[in-house]
């Protein structure tokens, strides 16, 4: 039965609630150049034809978790156009169509869901990314549906957010069963068994854990360029550099000057970062020190 009471959602429902709040308030914060007001409460599902139509816009975004942990966004034609051509104006774009306030919509909440399944991940104890998302005509099977009272640059807007049934689950686990008593003689062999050290010698090593507080550089790299002086003198605000990397391209981790892994940027709680993809061989990192 869909929970429709904040005490039903649980600590870990509520905490899952407040991290979606703070991450829409940051994405909005970050597009806007406004500082949003928002309070959430918990509402029933909106299955009803009237409420879920009528320019309703609601978006659908699969998580890695399962297949079956999925969450929904969704707000009206009015207020999605007004976010949208706030954000658009704060990026000296005036004559925002609908469609252009509708992506931005979707990019701002994109943002906001992204930061809260990394959350969701730590919480849980596993990786969680964002999968493929799509519009939805409405959400289905939605095991919790708070409404957020957003309070946006003098003007109230109504946001949606709604998670299904497996992510409850994730948040709130069943108790497991009691296992049942093993038998004597399989107790007594296992008592005899010797046990083995299950921690590796190097980390006992007096060595390693003075170097384990050595503090080295770590920085990214997104590409290289070389130029002659005279255009590097030509250089001023808002001229663009062509790297040579290509968008798609996984970016480099340098640590101590030194290339030891690529990845892929990914937003963690309104920062970027970066997801490690690759981890760099011995004998490459000889090739790619700077």
């Amino acid at each position: 039965m869909p929970i429709e009471s904040r005490k039903a959602l649980g600590e870990n429902g509520v905490w899952f609630a407040d991290t979606f709040q703070q991450a829409l308030t940051h994405s909005l914060e970050a597009m806007t150049m406004e500082q949003p007001k928002i309070q959430w409460t918990v509402v029933a599902a909106p299955d009803a034809p009237a409420e879920i139509g009528g320019g309703w816009s609601w978006w659908e975004q699969q998580l890695s978790a399962s297949p079956e942990t999925v969450l929904w966004v969704g707000l009206p034609e009015g207020d999605w156009q007004a976010i949208g051509k706030l954000a658009l104006a704060a990026a000296g774009i005036d004559d925002a169509t609908p469609d252009d306030c509708l992506g931005t919509w979707k990019e701002i909440a994109s943002q906001s869901l992204s930061t809260t399944a990394s959350a969701f991940g730590k919480r849980i104890g596993k990786e969680v990314t964002c999968g493929a998302g799509k519009d939805a005509t409405s959400p289905s099977s939605l095991e919790a549906c708070l409404e957020l009272a957003l309070e946006l640059a003098g003007a109230s807007h109504t946001v949606r957010f709604g998670w299904s049934r497996a992510i409850q689950l994730f948040l709130d686990p069943p108790p497991a069963p009691s296992p049942e008593p093993a038998p004597r003689a399989a107790a007594a062999a296992g008592s005899a068994a010797p046990v083995k050290n299950a921690i590796p010698a190097v980390e006992n090593s007096r060595t390693l854990g003075l170097l384990l507080e050595v503090e080295l550089p770590v920085s990214v790299s997104f590409g290289r360029a070389q130029l002659p002086l005279k255009d590097v003198l030509k250089l001023n605000s808002g001229s663009i550099v062509e790297l040579n990397r290509a968008i798609a391209e996984p970016v480099e981790v340098i640590v101590n000057n030194c290339v030891i892994a690529r990845g892929e940027v990914v937003v963690v709680e309104g920062n970027y970062g970066v997801r490690i993809k690759q981890i760099i061989s011995k004998e490459e990192r000889l090739r790619t020190l700077y």
